[in-house]
């Protein structure tokens, strides 16, 4: 009433960052100790931590009508879920922890349109003396890479966009499990240019009695 009277005008709220099973930008989670200490040692990753603060949270919206949601935190990992057809728990359809193993800026435009032909999609993809297999193949002899648009909430309020086009890999492991890797050719505008990079992550299923959120 006051604010109409006087033309005081309603500040406008910041979009809030997704959340799912108790994740949220801000809190923290804890992961089963015996399960990593069982498949860790099969894994590219050393010393993973048990405990994980997220901050930042990213969302990315599927052509098949799924989404995934990316909670990064302060171990250079993510925990990534993946929801199809909902945004509620029943929808979740994987989960997976990522760890960043590497990444490469991408300096001029030749070396950008190289990375996009010849690295991101391989049949195989060799790391650390390992070879992975493509898992997402097309019909043909192309698989071109998935393309979508991550927009990631930080915990000081910003927000930003990054354009992706990714290829999956997986390997096998001890026990019927898989290594997945994950490769991603990644450009968004700073200062009305181009930041790109090659980012290269390995990760591993994680199932959600796995994880204990601390709040």
């Amino acid at each position: 009433m006051f604010s109409k009277l006087f033309g005081k005008k309603k500040i406008s709220e910041k979009p809030k960052a997704p959340e799912i099973m108790g994740l949220y930008l801000g809190g923290s989670f804890e992961l089963d100790d015996l399960k990593l200490k069982l498949i860790e040692p099969s894994l590219t990753i050393e010393g993973a931590a048990r405990q994980h603060l997220i901050q930042a949270v990213g969302e990315a919206h599927l052509d098949t009508g799924g989404k995934i949601l990316r909670f990064y935190t302060d171990d250079d990992a993510f925990l990534q879920v993946i929801l199809d057809g909902g945004d509620t728990e029943n929808h979740i359809t994987d989960v997976k922890l990522w760890y960043f193993y590497e990444t490469k800026t991408i300096g001029s435009d030749s070396q950008w349109q190289n990375v996009m032909s010849n690295r991101v999609s391989q049949p195989k993809y060799q790391l650390n003396g390992q070879d992975f297999d493509r898992v997402w193949d097309a019909v043909g002899e192309e698989s071109p890479p998935v393309a979508m648009t991550e927009k990631t909430y930080e915990l000081d309020g910003d927000i930003s966009e990054t354009d992706q086009f990714v290829m999956l890999y997986e390997r096998a492991i001890d026990n019927d499990s898989a290594e997945t890797l994950l490769v991603s050719a990644e450009e968004k505008i700073v200062n009305n240019n181009y930041d790109r990079c090659l980012v290269v992550s390995t990760g591993f299923d994680v199932l959600p009695s796995d994880i204990r959120i601390n709040g």
